[in-house]
Formats: C-alpha cells, structure tokens, sequence
C-alpha cells in the first residue's frame, strides 16, 4: 500500500486470511449452537418424561436380590397365569396396530404393556425371568415402570398362559389380540372364554390387588376437649383394606360393575362409589373396603394361600403383623402403640 515490493501480494494473502479465519470461526459459532439446541432438546425430553431403558446389570441385580429375598416364591405355571391375568387387567394395557407392513417395510406387533412403581422392578424381572426372558423394560420419569412385550413368540406365550383366566372386560380387547395374531400368522388360537370360577380357587384376586389394592394402618392420636373440638378424641388404631377401579372401561366401553359386585360378594363388603376429577373430566370410581377384624382374617388366609409377590407383598406382611397385634389386644399398650407407629412407618417408605 505504501510502494513496498509485492506489498500487493502480502495485502490480498492477509485478506483472504482473514476472510477464512472469520468462516471458520463463525462455522464453529454455528455447531456450537446447533449443539447447544440438541442439549436442550435432552434436557427437555426427560422433563417431559421420554421413556429411558433399564440396563441388562441393574435387571440382573436386581432379580439376584429379588430371589434372595423371595425364596419361598411360588414357581407354578398355573399360580403365574391366574396372578398374570389379574395383574394385566388391573394394571396392564393391549395395543393393537393396524394389519400389514408400514411404508419402511416394517412388520407391526401388538404390544402387551404393564405400568408400575420403578420400586415393583424386582416382581417384573422374576416375571420376565419366569416367561424366558422375553419384554422390555423403561423407565419413565423417575418412578414410572413400564414391562413391554411386543414380540411375536412372546406375545404368543403369553397368550397362552392366561388364555381363559381373564374376568373383566378387558377379556374382549384379548380376544381381538387373538383375532388380530390369528389373521397375520395364519394360526387358529381359539377365543378366551370370560372365568367365572370361584375367586378363591385361584391366584387371580392376588395379581388384580397387587395392582389397584391398598394395604393400610389408620393411627388416630388422642386430643383433649378444647375450645374448637367439643369431644375429645380417643387413641385408636385400625386396619384398611381397600380396592378401586373406574367404575367404565374405555377401551371396551363396558362396565365395571358386574366384576365389582362378585368381588364384593366374595369379600363379604359393600361396594361404595365416588367422583373424581381429572382437569374438566368428571368420573365414577367403585370402591371396595374392609375394616372389621373379623371380615379381614380371610383376606389373611387368601393372601397366605396365594401370596403376592411384589411391593405390596411386604406391606401385606407388616400389614399382618398389626392384625394379629390388635387380635391379641397388644394395640392397647404403651409399648404395642409404638410398634404399631414403626410398622407403619415402614410401610409408608416402601411405597416413596
């Protein structure tokens, strides 16, 4: 610029220097950003909840400790299916894809799917042991379990196993999976007929409260007459057992109330009824409670008989201990009130 020799040349070589240094850099700025945007896109997924899978160590683990700590666990084809069947029509879900390949060439299976507390992983790595390892498991959230089966010979086996052991009208979305496996593999799997056979003759009862049931210690604390309370309250400890369902089954639009009836007739109770409200959705959910220590030494004998086998198998057993304490009339003591308060204790960790 100033008449130096091939100043020119330094000139137009420092430019396009600079040129390049500045596309470099603002291709970095770019990345970085687009980077940046992924990284929120994660964050927001597991604010959303974007269902995460299990690791194979932490499934192994946690079976080994499951079996360690159930050794006495029931290993019966028969026991598993009735239990497997409950436990589907309380808390699982049949999804049905349509029929052919998708535009990818991609062959549709349905899926049977089981929702639970991440704490019940152990019952759900025993039952996909027991079934030979078929499913999947994810997590949601951070104490959401789902259990998916969703392969062919899976589906199958499973099929098998409850075939004709469902009561609810959940039965009916079963036999459109039949329907449905019939048609896309040319197999002729007759249709389930509905079980009517006496509860107690099976573990059904155990798989369908080990999904919707309640086991529960109510501790009322003795208050003094005061100002605001015209009686005093007296300490008294009672048992709880109680079982919900919606009292309609949206995917079958059917009732529930047939099923609730024989359930409350086999239990020797009343079937009461209350609202709920889900945002601007109002709906009926069937109750079924028992409080009375002489109505609740059966459901004793039944849970002994047919033991659950997941979380609310241990509830059932604190849960236990109380009723024979307050049969003994330990509840009436000092020291018995404060035992009652730890086994209570322990069964509300259990279900954080």
């Amino acid at each position: 610029m100033h008449g130096f020799s091939n100043a020119g040349y330094f000139f137009f070589l420092a430019l396009i220097s600079v040129i390049a240094s500045m596309a470099f850099w603002f291709r970095d700025v770019v990345s970085e950003g687009a980077a940046s945007q992924n990284l929120k896109t994660i964050l927001s997924n597991n604010i959303l909840k974007i269902a995460k899978a299990i690791l194979q160590d932490k499934i192994k683990q946690t079976l080994e400790n499951y079996l360690k700590e159930n050794s006495n666990v029931i290993k019966n084809k028969e026991y598993l299916g009735h239990y497997l069947a409950g436990l589907l029509e309380g808390d699982g879900h049949i999804s049905l894809p349509s029929l052919g390949n998708t535009t990818l060439n991609r062959v549709l299976n349905p899926r049977i799917v089981f929702t639970s507390h991440i704490n019940n992983l152990g019952l759900f790595t025993y039952i996909r042991s027991e079934l030979g390892n078929i499913g999947r498991f994810q997590k949601t959230g951070d104490n959401t379990l789902r259990y998916i089966i969703g392969d062919r010979k899976g589906i199958l086996l499973f099929i098998n196993l409850i075939h004709g052991k469902l009561r609810t009208p959940k039965n009916i979305r079963f036999n459109d999976l039949i329907k449905f496996m019939n048609n896309k593999y040319l197999l002729n799997i007759p249709k389930s007929p509905l079980d009517c056979s006496d509860f107690s003759n099976n573990s059904w009862f155990t798989g369908f409260y080990e999904a919707d049931g309640h086991f529960g210690v109510k501790i009322v604390e003795s208050k003094p007459k005061s100002d605001t309370r015209k009686r005093s309250w007296s300490e008294s400890i009672n048992l709880k057992f109680r079982l919900d369902q919606r009292s309609f089954d949206r995917p079958t639009s059917s009732s529930m109330l047939p099923l609730m009836e024989k359930l409350a007739s086999f239990l020797y109770c009343n079937l009461n009824t209350y609202k709920i409200k889900t945002g601007s959705t109002e709906s009926e959910v069937l109750s079924l409670g028992i409080s009375s220590i002489i109505k609740l030494g059966f459901i004793i004998d039944y849970f002994n008989k047919y033991p659950l086998l997941g979380v609310k198998g241990k509830d059932f057993k604190h849960w236990e201990k109380v009723y024979y304490m307050i049969c003994s009339k330990e509840h009436l003591s000092e020291e018995g009130r404060l035992k009652i308060k730890l086994i209570a204790f322990e069964m509300k960790k259990n279900k954080e």
